[in-house]
């Protein structure tokens, strides 16, 4: 067997540590007009943290049999999988920024951070509403999505002296930082009593709609809805509504549709924050990612298979 080539973006070689028996050739996804690697075969193509166009022209990469996202989040790039061809996500890459974001909504949203911001730029000294915000502490958060991303939020949480409730596809037993982890099965038996729910699953056929009108119904009065997922996760009509009734708040990283257009109402909704899809969008995101990629070119040489598989083209 030849050696493993790899078609690596530019900006992660710097962070990618050699893997003997593997030949990288870095491209410049901005360059449309050069093929990731220059025209040879490719065994691995690695596709930069904004996938671009090398996302929907993966089949014109000679050779290719295996592609690295740089994004936990799959679901776009299936459309345009070659068949035959190995997909995995970037796991435990954008775990901690993105847990990180998740805390920093459910804190802003709780303690009123933008509405203070507001009165900062007035020169408003506004103390009204003082011991009427909740705190975290003492908080029950639904986690829902209790993979890497869902168990570096609860890690914080439950420092935060949060009570954790975990969600995911099956039940299954604790982890030491949650006793029990329930089926998606349980999520309405688990709303009624929740001050605070996280999305954070990957959008599939099972989790699109996932909080719809119905479920988020069963919330309490003044729950907060923190989405770190996928925009179509939520009914975010039905999420807005709530939201404009000021019987629900809401915290998005990610919305439907996305980019969320100038002139969307979810924009002037009351109880609304919204930030345009960064939670993994730190500096942190470039090492974590080459070291990933290393794991990966070294399991390619290793077994000619990536870890991590999601999907394979058909």
């Amino acid at each position: 067997m030849s050696s493993p080539v790899a078609a690596v973006p530019h900006a992660f070689l710097p962070h990618l540590a050699p893997v003997e028996g593997v030949e990288v050739l870095a491209y410049d996804p901005k360059d449309t007009d050069i093929l990731p690697g220059g025209g040879r075969e490719v065994d691995v193509l690695s596709l930069p943290f904004v996938a671009g166009r090398w996302m929907t022209r993966m089949g014109e990469v000679p050779g290719l049999r295996a592609v690295v996202l740089a994004s936990a989040g799959y679901e776009h790039a299936l459309p345009y999988l070659p068949a035959g061809i190995d997909l995995a996500n970037a796991v435990g890459v954008h775990d901690t920024a993105t847990a990180e974001l998740a805390l920093a909504l459910i804190l802003a949203s709780d303690r009123a951070l933008p509405t203070y911001a507001h009165l900062q730029a007035a020169g408003r000294w506004d103390r009204s509403g003082v011991g009427q915000r909740r705190s975290l502490a003492d908080s029950r958060v639904v986690v829902v999505g209790y993979g890497g991303i869902g168990r570096a939020l609860a890690q914080r949480l439950v420092a935060s002296e949060c009570e954790v409730v975990a969600v995911a596809s099956r039940e299954r037993g604790g982890d030491g930082l949650v006793e029990r982890v329930h089926g998606i099965e349980a999520l309405p038996q688990l709303l009624p009593s929740a001050d605070v729910v996280v999305l954070a699953v990957p959008l599939t056929d099972v989790t699109r709609g996932l909080l719809g009108a119905a479920e988020l119904a069963l919330l309490p009065d003044d729950a907060l809805v923190v989405n770190v997922a996928r925009g179509p996760v939520v009914d975010n009509e039905a999420l807005r509504a709530e939201c404009a009734a000021g019987r629900l708040r809401a915290a998005l990283d990610v919305t439907d549709p996305e980019p969320l257009p100038d002139d969307h109402p979810l924009w002037s909704t009351p109880g609304v924050l919204i930030t345009p899809h960064v939670g993994g969008g730190t500096p942190a995101s470039y090492p974590r990612m080459g070291a990933y990629l290393t794991r990966q070119l070294t399991a390619y040489r290793d077994t000619g298979s990536l870890r991590h598989v999601v999907a394979t083209g058909s």
